[in-house]
């Protein structure tokens, strides 16, 4: 399909796009891969008069440790982040929940900044950077602010993003040293598909007795927006993690999504998965065998 015409811009920093955003206002989108963007404006739902370049802006790259924080620019790629020794140190399920996205073609372009933005609840990015409690920093002319991830998102494609902001980097801390974690995504297919229901979890525990310490357990694609599940957070620390408390812990689970049925899957059967995808992924972080799950 053809896209309405439009200007284009390639602003080579931050205060050129806050310019250009001051001076065409909802006009004006901001585009890095573009593999959502690119998407909407040929099927229509979005016509831009103006399209940003935030590619050429070295302040949105790289990654780093920085303060105790692993630091990734908004413009680091899907394949930049699974293929990273440094995320496989501390941050692995990130890597993981990349990996899962798209094709490869797609990871070599799309961005973690444009997979936060499009703000879809069954971004794969997403479960695991609120496991990790990571944080987005949104810059605009009037300042830099930190947003926890587990508040970024409103709702399908809404975030608390302002005319004027943009996504600049991504902070997460390191995790208890110890903690163990996974990513697990269930798909219709092998590759190349959203979410049905995703679930990263992380664990830090005692290695011999199974005792948890702490626990972070985040869903995708069973909610409005990606959530944390904090109540079967809660309930897994202080317990031996041992069947029929990982069992108890995927049915907490399943009481606090809120999925809806559409075309890829029912509500009833994103439950039912939310259950099995939690009570694996603990498992799993208990390097525990599992059967082969999802994509």
């Amino acid at each position: 399909m053809r896209m309405k015409k439009f200007s284009f811009y390639n602003p080579s920093s931050l205060p050129e796009v806050w310019e250009l955003l001051e001076r065409y206002g909802e006009r004006a989108k901001l585009i890095a891969g573009g593999t959502d963007l690119v998407v909407q404006m040929k099927s229509k739902l979005v016509s831009p008069e103006v399209v940003i370049n935030l590619l050429p802006l070295r302040e949105l790259q790289g990654m780093e440790i920085r303060d105790g924080h692993l630091r990734i620019g908004a413009l680091v790629t899907h394949a930049a982040l699974a293929n990273s020794p440094l995320l496989r140190e501390n941050w692995a399920i990130l890597a993981e929940g990349a990996h899962k996205i798209g094709s490869p073609q797609i990871r070599n372009i799309g961005t973690i900044g444009g997979n936060l933005v499009n703000a879809s609840p069954a971004a794969d990015t997403a479960p695991a950077l609120l496991a990790l409690e990571g944080k987005v920093v949104l810059a605009s002319k009037r300042g830099e602010r930190q947003i926890p991830v587990n508040s970024f998102f409103l709702g399908p494609g809404m975030t608390i993003l302002e005319k004027d902001e943009v996504l600049k980097e991504i902070l997460i801390p390191v995790p208890p040293a110890g903690a163990q974690g996974t990513f697990l995504k269930l798909g219709r297919r092998k590759s190349l598909d959203l979410a049905v229901v995703s679930a990263a979890v992380m664990l830090h525990y005692d290695p011999l007795t199974k005792y948890c310490n702490w626990a972070r357990i985040a869903l995708g694609a069973v909610a409005p927006t990606p959530i944390r599940a904090q109540e079967t957070e809660k309930f897994l620390v202080g317990k031996i993690l041992q069947e029929e408390v990982m069992h108890e812990a995927g049915e907490r689970a399943q009481q606090e999504c809120q999925p809806i049925s559409d075309l890829r899957a029912s509500a009833n059967y994103r439950r039912e998965m939310v259950k099995v995808l939690v009570q694996r992924a603990i498992k799993k972080s208990l390097k525990l065998p599992i059967p082969p799950t999802g994509i």
